[in-house]
């Protein structure tokens, strides 16, 4: 079991209300999405999830459990890829490993394991600086699996690259989440975006954020409803 229940959070910083009253979850295997307005709160909520820093009021459970402030539970991934430049590929994904106290040999041979799933087998003594948008990006998803790969929360990890390596990433993270039954929080702006890969929607008012709509979404979805649900979420974002 892989789920997450945020229950009315709310939190105020520097005397500015952040987010207001937010409920949400992610079930086991579920992909959602959390669209919002620029500035509105989506990364103070996941500061909040991942157990960062403390709501003012509300709690986070994980897998039926009360992880409110608690750190060690889910996988965090933030826009930028974070990589050390004086690291190569192996060793960058193998950190999460290594701060949990495993024995570097076997760190790297769980690395090793993985690397071919996210596309980086024979890449993994190049540097940061050798590999592509896309690369870097796949090497700083693979060292969050390498975290945890049961609940992953990812902020805009695709926003800073080209449209067409964006779409390539989209169906492949897609199939990976579906093939280790990952459960996933997925922070966008991008409505196109949202729609091509999640299960369920959640749209965000502006600051103080609070959930503003929810949209269920499947496979059986034709273009003509996408279009629909896309002018009413845009309706809402205005």
């Amino acid at each position: 079991m892989s789920e997450v229940i945020v229950e009315k959070v709310s939190k105020t910083m520097d005397d500015l209300q952040v987010i207001a009253n937010i409920s949400l979850s992610v079930k086991n295997g579920e992909f959602v999405v959390i669209l919002g307005p620029s500035g509105c709160g989506k990364s103070t909520l996941f500061h909040i999830i991942s157990g960062l820093i403390m709501p003012d009021i509300g709690r986070v459970y994980i897998n039926g459990s009360d992880w409110t402030g608690k750190t060690g539970q889910v996988g965090y991934m933030q826009q930028k890829d974070l990589l050390l430049a004086s690291k190569n590929v192996q060793t960058n994904i193998a950190i999460p490993l290594l701060l949990k106290g495993e024995e570097t040999k076997l760190a790297y041979k769980k690395v090793q394991e993985n690397l071919a799933d996210f596309g980086l087998k024979g890449f993994e003594n190049y540097y940061p600086r050798e590999l592509s948008g896309g690369m870097r990006q796949r090497a700083a998803l693979l060292r969050t699996f390498m975290f945890t790969k049961d609940i992953l929360l990812l902020d805009e990890p695709f926003a800073s690259l080209d449209a067409i390596t964006r779409r390539k990433m989209h169906l492949w993270l897609k199939d990976l989440c579906i093939s280790y039954n990952s459960s996933v929080l997925f922070i966008t702006h991008d409505i196109e975006e949202a729609l091509m890969l999640a299960d369920r929607i959640y749209v965000l008012s502006n600051r103080p954020a609070s959930v503003k709509a929810e949209f269920h979404l499947n496979l059986h979805n034709s273009f003509s409803e996408k279009e629909l649900l896309k002018i009413k979420i845009l309706s809402l974002l205005e």
